[in-house]
């Protein structure tokens, strides 16, 4: 019978394939319940697998699993040691009038905060494996042609797959001769801003609220922006209409921040507003993979092609990092934006285009969405969980799908400084209000994709505390 001296662990009645999850949650029970103290060095991953009859293998992705929830770290020359501060493992149970240690206290090489602010997938989950397989395929077979100075508007290898990859996942009209590969989502809103200025145009409509890093790059090439209000069928098109804004830019998939879904109607009256050929509606379909309580919603684009831009990135998909992204515009727009890209950088890095082609073609990327819907729900479910057990009188929204939810708060309740409490606690969160051109409903902005179910209760179960200290009279 196999067994380890480290906390006594005892796996005779374990089966095979729940070895992983059962190590995981014996170490992650002695480090919450203070059984490991911080500091505290865990057996090498060779040790415990020989002490305990597992594959190293095992050991690892356990460990991994503890170290993505913050509960343990590696370093050279200390081994695998426990860095969970103390506020995290008191947060389930600490009584509510009880005063959390303040980040100051935090041991040293523990985390410092958890970032529920910023808004990205699980990027612990990248598929390094497969991507470093389809770089090694292209650095083997890529040709002179394609290791020398590519098309501006993006490798055609990639663009090929792109078009086939967005007409079945959005149904978008995009010909390999129609898309620009682009730097993100902020590379195509920056081109298209630079277009409708050549034609005259001075002002772009903005939802209110909004993503503020839209507003800014918007704000840095145009002289105006038009907010146009956001209620719960999605952006006022009757507003919009009054505005003299030649473009507008929408997330109708996934209204940012607010989470809602443009609504058919309102859909109509958009388009409607383009059919003068004068007004151009551009297309942020910034997280359309991720749904979890209703079937997809149909990109815009198709409806429109010569109105609509349509754009969107690897940012929520992958990693930001790549800085990948794609644009379809209408046919009117597509020689001048080549050209600007052209003179602008000669276009975007041959080598991850053509890896990314690979992971289109070979399926990768699709599966690798299909893990990622699962594990973000989860984590979405667990974030939800705590929010309603800690704050059952405040709304939650934009849950339906995203890598993100708004906690409501009181019209009283200053969310900038509920903001600042929470950031003291060692928790980021972003203030609702901030999205706003003007005054805008007070609330949290809470990026959840990003932690373990687990390590985003105990940061959940903080933040609600300081939310009931500030909304008290």
């Amino acid at each position: 019978m196999n067994g380890s001296d480290f906390l006594q662990l005892d796996p005779e009645h374990i089966a095979r394939g729940a070895r992983t999850d059962w190590l995981t949650a014996a170490i992650r029970e002695a480090v919450l319940g203070d059984a490991l103290v911080t500091g505290a060095r865990l057996p090498s991953t060779r040790v415990l697998a020989a002490e305990l009859g597992f594959s190293r293998g095992t050991v690892a992705e356990a460990y991994r699993r503890l170290t993505e929830e913050g509960l343990i770290a590696g370093s050279a020359g200390a081994g695998t040691v426990v860095v969970a501060p103390t506020r995290h493992r008191r947060a389930a149970s600490e009584p509510e009038g009880e005063t959390p240690e303040h980040p100051s206290m935090t041991p040293p090489g523990a985390p410092a905060v958890i970032d529920l602010a910023t808004g990205v997938p699980d990027l612990s989950a990248f598929p390094r494996t497969a991507w470093l397989r389809a770089e090694k395929e292209v650095l083997t077979t890529a040709t002179s042609r394609q290791l020398g100075y590519g098309p501006p508007e993006g490798s055609e290898e990639l663009r090929r797959e792109l078009s086939a990859w967005l007409s079945r996942s959005r149904g978008v009209v995009a010909p390999p001769d129609r898309i620009v590969v682009t730097a993100g989502v902020t590379g195509a809103v920056s081109l298209l801003s630079q277009v409708l200025r050549a034609d005259g145009h001075t002002t772009v409509a903005v939802e209110d609220p909004c993503a503020e890093g839209n507003r800014r790059i918007l704000s840095y090439w145009m002289p105006r922006l038009s907010p146009v209000p956001v209620d719960d069928d999605g952006i006022d098109t009757h507003a919009l209409a009054a505005t003299d804004a030649g473009a507008v830019l929408v997330t109708p998939a996934h209204q940012y921040p607010t989470g809602v879904v443009l609504s058919p109607e309102r859909r109509r009256e958009l388009l409607a507003w383009t059919r003068d050929g004068q007004h151009l509606v551009i297309e942020d379909d910034y997280d359309a993979e991720y749904r979890y309580d209703r079937r997809p919603v149909r990109a815009l684009q198709p409806l429109a092609a010569e109105s609509v831009a349509y754009t969107a990135s690897l940012s929520k998909t992958l990693a930001p990092a790549l800085r990948l992204g794609w644009l379809v515009p209408p046919a009117r727009l597509h020689r001048r934006l080549v050209e600007l890209r052209w003179a602008t950088d000669l276009g975007s890095p041959a080598l991850p285009q053509l890896t990314l082609a690979v992971l289109l073609r070979n399926g990768t990327l699709e599966r690798h969405l299909r893990v990622m819907r699962a594990r973000h729900r989860s984590r979405r479910d667990a974030a939800i969980g705590a929010l309603r057990a800690q704050l059952p009188d405040l709304q939650i929204g934009g849950i339906a799908a995203g890598l993100h939810l708004v906690i409501r708060l009181p019209d009283a309740v200053d969310d900038e400084r509920v903001t600042a409490d929470a950031r003291s606690e060692g928790i980021i969160v972003q203030p609702l209000s901030r999205h706003y051109a003007g005054a805008g409903a007070p609330g949290l902005i809470v990026s959840y994709a990003g932690h373990h179910p687990a390590r985003l209760q105990a940061a959940l179960n903080t933040l609600a505390r300081v939310v009931r200290r500030s909304s008290r009279p």
